[in-house]
């Protein structure tokens, strides 16, 4: 690894006036988010009786307060949220248990996930593999699922971490079965499935298509470990996925990825404070909604060209270098 260059180092240092939070604006957050998924829960469940398209139109906005709670939860993860650990420790966990994450081993693995970012050597947790078009949708639509209904169930790549990750997944699976017999004594069997899979299908849906975009894109950095650089990697490594203001607000700020990767204490809530101060780091691996679909079919790094390119630029890039090599044997 390479020490970081002074300006890269300059900024972090800068950008650690940030890193105060305001517990009443955290306990704010995250009442205008939890409040209205549930009220919004309930009149999907009203709605079934008057038919369940009209029940559905609920769907999304609720999705979109699911991942905004997801996104408090990680924030919680990284102690930014609350002043104290034990707010945001208990905050967190009681918030895995609506997102179906065992806090204390998605907190673990998402700090190896910051500390690697970027660094070839060092891949495999927390990252997005590099896939096909046609595996990334299906990573997009049956992958999510999976990954949050059931891979999340157990501690899979955690067993020598002794028995912690053990305890925070097997007490977040048993208060996840509490939570849901609850809802299924309150409201039915049949009713809970139809109000609450097609909300965790199109939150987790939009988590994956979220961490895939802030990482998976042309202009990215990748370095192997004796050129690797934290700060430059969390830089220049990440994008500023630079969505509309209702977006921005149901993903809490989380596409400001670059400067949560340089200052990861920073909270959601005080990221738009850092482009307004430094306007000159919205430009930085800035990509719009639009741009960010072109990003799907990335899926090799070029490590000559040091950018991700697709399986077609790799064919064209492998037919001229066949070309070249005929070109210069003499038989």
């Amino acid at each position: 690894m390479v020490h970081s260059p002074p300006e890269t180092r300059a900024l972090a240092h800068l950008l650690a006036r940030y890193r105060e939070p305001n517990s009443a604006r955290g306990v704010f957050e995250l009442l205008i988010t939890a409040v209205p998924f549930v009220v919004i829960w309930a009149l999907m469940w009203t709605a079934l009786d008057h038919g369940y398209r009209i029940g559905l139109l609920g769907a999304p906005p609720a999705a979109g307060l699911l991942v905004r709670l997801f996104m408090i939860q990680h924030d919680c993860g990284h102690g930014s949220f609350f002043h104290g650990r034990l707010a945001n420790d208990w905050v967190g966990r009681a918030i895995g248990v609506v997102t179906l994450t065992p806090y204390d081993l998605w907190r673990r693995s998402h700090a190896l996930h910051h500390a690697s970012s970027g660094n070839l050597d060092h891949r495999g947790v927390g990252d997005i593999d590099t896939l096909t078009v046609h595996e990334f949708l299906v990573q997009l639509g049956v992958g999510p699922t999976y990954l949050f209904i059931l891979r999340h169930r157990l501690p899979i790549g955690m067993m020598r971490s002794g028995w912690k990750p053990w305890l925070s997944t097997m007490g977040t699976n048993a208060a996840i079965a509490i939570l849901v017999a609850a809802m299924i004594r309150l409201v039915g069997f049949g009713p809970f499935l139809l109000v609450h899979l097609p909300i965790t299908v199109l939150a987790s849906s939009i988590g994956v298509w979220l961490f895939y975009v802030q990482h998976q894109f042309e202009d990215t950095s990748w370095s192997h470990d004796e050129a690797w650089s934290f700060h430059e990697a969390a830089l220049y490594g990440s994008s500023h996925y630079h969505l509309p203001g209702i977006l921005r607000w149901f993903t809490a700020n989380i596409g400001v990825h670059h400067i949560h990767h340089l200052c990861s204490r920073i909270p959601c809530y005080r990221l738009p404070d850092v482009l307004r101060d430094h306007p000159q780091l919205a430009a930085v691996r800035r990509i719009t909604l639009l741009q960010s679909f072109r990003c799907v079919r990335l899926s090799l790094w070029d490590e000559n060209e040091r950018r991700l390119i697709s399986f077609g630029e790799a064919d064209m890039a492998s037919v001229k270098q066949n070309k070249q090599s005929a070109h210069l044997d003499p038989r």
